[in-house]
C-alpha cells in the first residue's frame, strides 16, 4: 500500500525503513521478499533520495549523474527484477575537456589503458601494476595509504594523469587526494570493469518500477512521513514516532544521514561514551550544485557525448572542484533515446560545492547567486553546443541548501560522511539493538551501486537480528 497518510498504516511492523533512497528502497524490497512485514516511511513526496527526478513543464530532469558501474545490472536483477536489469545500458562516450587534455573514452579498462599509454606516454607495465593494486583492494586492507601516496607511487609528478584517473571519481563521491586510497580504488575498479552505464527510460521509470515491485512484495509505503524519533525500551528499539504516530517495530533501518540518525532520531543517551567519541570525529562530506536545462519543443543538438567532464582550471585540484567560482562542471546529456518515445533534449550540469558558501546569503543574494550559476553554466555549455542559449525553454538551479531541504542531510551533504562514517554506520546495532543504518557513508558506499548494495547488506543484518530476537 502506498499512502500519504501514516495514519492509514498498520500500528506494528517487523521493521521500519526510515527514508526512501536507493539503500532504503533496496533494503525494503529484500526484507519483504524474506517475508518480513515492512513499513517504508519517506519524508518527501517522492522516492529515490538523491537518485530521483522532477518534472517542469514538458521536461523530466534526473537528479544525480546518470552513470554507474555495470554491477548495477546484477544488483537490479538479483534484488529487484530481471525486467529492471534489462534497462541498464552502456553510455557510448565520456569526454574530458580541460587545459591539460581533451579526450573521449568509453571508460573501459582496455580503452583507459590505451589512452594512458598512447596519450599520456606511460609504460604499459606501470599501468597494469596500478590496476593490479586497485583490483586487490578490499574493505579490510591497511587504510593508511592515501590517494596522493597511491598516485605518487605509480605516476610521480604527473598531475595530468591524476586528473584523468581521479576527477570523475571525485565528482561521483567527493574523494580527495588526502583520503584513504581504498575510497578511490574500490569505486574506480568497479567502473573499470566494463565502462559506465545508465538506466534506459530515465530515473522516473526506475522509481516507478521500484514502487510496483515494492507493492507487489507487500511493502507499505508512507509518503510525506517523517521519522521524528526512534522509540526505545531499555536502550533497545521498539518502534518509531512518525508524524506524531507511534508505530511499533522490532527494528528500525535508517536511510538518512548517520549524524541525524544518532543525535536527532535516537539521542546521545542511548550510546556509549566510546561510541560517541567515534561519532564526534566524523566529518560530513561536501555537497553539490546542479543546473537543469530543458530545450524548447522541436529544438535539438548533435551528439556531444553522454558525460562531459569540463574545467577551465589549469591543473587538477580537488579543492577547486568545490570552490564557489566553479571552474569545473560535469554535464550529463539526456538525448530523446534515453526515454523512448520522447523528443525532449535536456542537460544537467553538476558541480561539487560547500554548504558554507551558500548558507548565509539573504534571499535576494541567494536568488542572484543562483541566476549567476545558471548564466555561467549556459556560457560554459555554449562551447560544446553553440547557440544553446537561444534553444533553451527552461532552467532551474539546485544548491547545497536545496539538497539539505529535500534530503534533510546536514549541510546538504551529497555523499554523507567521510570514510570513518562507515565503521560507525555498520556498528550502530551493536550499540542500540534493533537500530541499523544504510545511508551514504564512507565514500565507497556512495553512488547508485554502493547505496543499493549497502541496503542489501543491512537488510540481511536486520533479518538475522529479527530472527534471533
Amino acid at each position: 500500500m502506498i499512502s500519504n497518510k501514516i495514519e492509514k498504516m498498520n500500528k506494528e511492523y517487523d521493521v521500519i525503513i526510515a527514508g526512501g533512497g536507493l539503500g532504503g528502497l533496496t533494503a525494503a524490497n529484500v526484507l519483504a521478499k524474506q517475508g518480513r512485514k515492512v513499513l517504508l516511511a519517506e519524508q518527501h513526496f517522492q522516492l529515490g533520495g538523491l537518485a530521483t527526478y522532477f518534472k517542469r513543464k514538458q521536461h523530466i530532469f534526473d537528479v544525480a549523474l546518470h552513470g554507474f558501474p555495470v554491477g548495477m545490472k546484477k544488483t537490479l536483477r538479483k534484488y529487484w527484477s530481471k525486467e529492471m536489469s534489462e534497462h541498464i545500458t552502456q553510455v557510448k562516450s565520456i569526454r574530458f575537456d580541460n587545459p591539460q587534455f581533451s579526450i573521449d573514452t568509453t571508460f573501459t579498462k582496455e580503452d583507459f589503458t590505451d589512452k594512458l599509454v598512447t596519450e599520456f606516454n606511460l609504460k604499459r607495465e606501470v599501468v597494469d601494476a596500478f590496476y593490479d593494486e586497485l583490483d586487490n583492494m578490499n574493505y579490510y586492507d591497511d587504510r593508511l595509504m592515501t590517494n596522493r601516496e597511491l598516485f605518487d607511487k605509480y605516476f610521480p609528478g604527473r598531475n595530468d594523469v591524476v586528473r584523468f584517473l581521479m576527477e570523475p571519481i571525485t565528482y561521483a563521491n567527493g574523494s580527495t587526494l588526502d583520503e584513504p586510497a581504498i575510497t578511490y580504488g574500490i569505486v574506480f575498479s568497479n567502473f573499470m570493469s566494463k565502462g559506465v552505464y545508465t538506466f534506459n527510460g530515465g530515473t522516473d521509470l526506475m522509481i516507478d518500477m521500484m514502487k510496483c515491485e515494492l507493492s507487489k512484495n507487500g511493502v507499505d509505503i508512507a509518503m510525506s512521513s517523517k521519522v521524528e524519533k526512534v522509540l526505545l525500551d531499555n536502550r533497545k528499539v521498539k518502534g518509531a514516532l512518525i508524524n506524531g504516530c507511534e508505530i511499533k517495530a522490532k527494528a528500525v533501518l535508517s536511510n538518512g544521514n548517520i549524524l541525524s540518525t544518532i543525535h536527532e532520531w535516537t539521542g546521545d543517551s542511548a550510546f556509549s561514551p566510546e561510541f560517541l567519541k567515534k561519532v564526534k570525529d566524523l566529518r560530513l562530506n561536501n555537497s553539490s550544485c546542479q543546473v537543469y536545462i530543458g530545450l524548447k519543443p522541436g529544438e535539438s543538438f548533435d551528439y556531444i557525448g553522454d558525460l562531459l567532464f569540463t574545467s577551465t582550471y589549469p591543473t587538477f585540484d580537488p579543492a577547486k572542484l568545490v570552490a564557489h567560482d566553479m571552474t569545473s562542471k560535469t554535464f550529463s546529456i539526456y538525448y530523446p533515446e534515453i526515454r523512448p518515445g520522447s523528443k525532449d533534449y535536456t542537460v544537467v550540469a553538476s558541480m561539487n560545492a560547500n554548504y558554507a558558501d551558500w548558507a548565509n546569503y539573504t534571499d535576494e543574494e541567494y536568488k542572484i547567486a543562483k541566476q549567476k550559476m545558471i548564466d555561467d553554466t549556459i556560457i560554459a555549455l555554449d562551447k560544446y553546443i553553440p547557440g544553446i542559449a537561444d534553444k533553451i525553454d527552461y532552467t532551474e538551479a539546485a544548491t547545497p541548501r536545496t539538497f539539505q531541504h529535500y534530503t534533510l542531510h546536514g549541510n546538504g551533504s551529497s555523499f554523507g560522511t567521510k570514510f570513518k562514517g562507515l565503521d560507525v554506520s555498520m556498528n550502530l546495532h551493536n550499540e542500540v539493538p534493533g537500530l541499523f543504518h544504510a545511508g551514504s557513508v564512507g565514500i565507497i558506499m556512495s553512488g547508485w551501486l554502493g547505496a543499493a548494495n549497502y541496503g542489501v547488506i543491512m537488510a540481511n543484518n536486520v533479518d538475522k537480528y529479527i530472527s534471533s530476537s
